[in-house]
């Protein structure tokens, strides 16, 4: 087989890197990119995408009981829905099937070469690719992007095995497990098991922290440990996972509690959810004379590597590891390339955590912004006072949407908001901070009726002391 060159080589078909390829060739710059795991990487084969329709598919199962227990909203059913995971999870691997067809349709129509298989460098711009045939493909490239993604963080003393999985195990078991006990208070265990509790499971969570997700503040946070206990979720915190253990035919998760005590909790599925990693190991990173800082690839704000036309981005490159952040780089790193004078450097990048209920947040929360030395004002607007959410079955779940500002000028430093699918928000969040919105900005931009967005007026509202759909903060 013939070497191949290139102006361009995307290493990793993920958020980051087939959006790098797609917008290089659009750019008109002959681009390869290659990945073994799938177009789409984790995000739509094993992440995002796969877990939103778990989620979204447990939230529908979950809604049919309550119609068949009490008849809310006037619907009732004759009997309980029944639950077949193996369609759950024949729908889902559809849902991703579409999507990662359409990005390999996308890749064609910019006139991308899509490569499968594993590429290993031998220096900084060249590298072989060992085929799904078994054969080897070499590709010198003028300028290589580097989007290797990560990977699922294996503890030692609970390897994915047996009964022992991770998050893309989770979200392909044909039977629901009886008892599910979740190693991890972070935002993907807790999609996770929420979801399943959801199903019917029995979800028991172990986290080493003193409480879940310590990325939010407690405020945001109370719904969400609301919801898990009126839901029969335990969660045991300051607790460490210790290993499994099997006694007829039964398997244990050991853990010590925050007394140092051993204790141990029966599980069906033991699912261990700690975090990801870069990955960085099995193609040649060590022969490409790269530096790193830490665990991460060091870059500049042009995603730029230590070695001249090598680039790198997303989750290789450091916090916050979010698909929407790789696919912002990848598009700018492609046209810094092609000779764009641009950078990446967005003022805030927005996060969901899709739990029960949801968490948006962008920017800094009141505490972080004094602990910068900055004088705030805050507005919080109850969403119970929202008609839209009222009329989706919110606003008893103690939703909020919060609002952080500078004192002095009004500049909006960060916002946060909790509750029935506050996701939606994020992009008028993140383009609010983006534009160095005010307060008054978004008091004056006249917003939807009925529509959850009013819920972030009603916040800039409350911040300037005159709100109108809710009582005025007592000063």
């Amino acid at each position: 087989m013939s070497d191949l060159t290139c102006d361009v080589l995307v290493v990793g078909g993920g958020p980051g890197g087939y959006p790098a390829a797609i917008r290089a060739g659009q750019l008109g710059l002959d681009t390869i990119i290659v990945d073994k795991d799938g177009w789409g990487g984790t995000c739509l084969n094993r992440g995002c995408i796969p877990s939103k329709a778990f989620i979204h598919a447990a939230e529908k199962y979950a809604d049919m009981v309550h119609h068949a227990e009490s008849g809310k909203l006037g619907i009732s059913l004759s009997a309980k829905p029944k639950l077949d995971m193996k369609k759950l999870v024949g729908w889902k691997d559809e849902i991703v099937g579409k999507l990662t067809g359409g990005v390999e349709q996308l890749l064609k129509a910019a006139g991308v070469k899509a490569i499968s298989g594993w590429a290993e460098f031998e220096d900084a711009k060249t590298c072989t690719v060992t085929l799904e045939d078994g054969k080897t493909q070499k590709i010198t490239a003028k300028n290589v992007i580097l989007a290797n993604g990560s990977v699922e963080v294996e503890l030692p003393f609970l390897p994915f095995k047996g009964n022992v999985i991770g998050s893309t195990g989770a979200l392909d078991l044909k039977k629901l497990p009886k008892k599910l006990v979740v190693v991890g208070g972070g935002y993907i265990g807790l999609e996770l098991g929420i979801a399943y509790r959801k199903l019917g499971s029995e979800v028991t969570f172990v986290e080493a922290l003193d409480r879940i997700l310590p990325v939010y503040d407690k405020e945001l946070t109370r719904p969400i440990t609301r919801w898990l206990k009126e839901n029969g979720v335990t969660v045991h915190t300051s607790c460490k996972a210790k290993g499994v253990v099997t006694e007829d035919k039964k398997t244990f998760l050991e853990f010590e509690t925050a007394k140092g005590e051993t204790e141990r909790l029966e599980a069906d599925n033991i699912l261990v959810s700690v975090g990801r990693k870069p990955n960085l190991n099995g193609w040649g990173l060590e022969k490409m004379g790269i530096p790193t800082n830490g665990k991460f690839i060091e870059v500049n704000e042009r995603c730029e590597t230590g070695m001249r036309g090598v680039y790198a981005l997303g989750d290789l490159t450091g916090e916050p590891l979010l698909a929407h952040r790789a696919t912002a780089q990848g598009e700018r790193v492609a046209e810094i390339i092609a000779g764009h004078k641009t950078a990446f450097d967005p003022v805030a990048i927005a996060a969901v955590c899709f739990t029960e209920p949801e968490v948006v947040g962008v920017g800094l929360t009141p505490d972080e912004a004094k602990e910068k030395g900055e004088t705030v004002i805050t507005g919080k607007f109850p969403l119970a006072a929202n008609g839209r959410y009222l009329s989706m079955e919110g606003g008893a779940d103690g939703g909020f949407v919060r609002i952080t500002a500078r004192e002095s000028d009004h500049v909006i430093l960060g916002i946060h908001a909790v509750g029935k699918h506050v996701s939606e928000l994020s992009g008028e969040f993140a383009l609010a901070m983006e534009m160095g919105a005010r307060l008054e900005d978004i008091a004056g931009t006249v917003h939807v009726h009925p529509t959850l967005t009013e819920g972030l007026a009603e916040a800039a509202l409350v911040a300037l002391g005159h709100p109108i759909h809710i009582s005025a903060p007592k000063k």
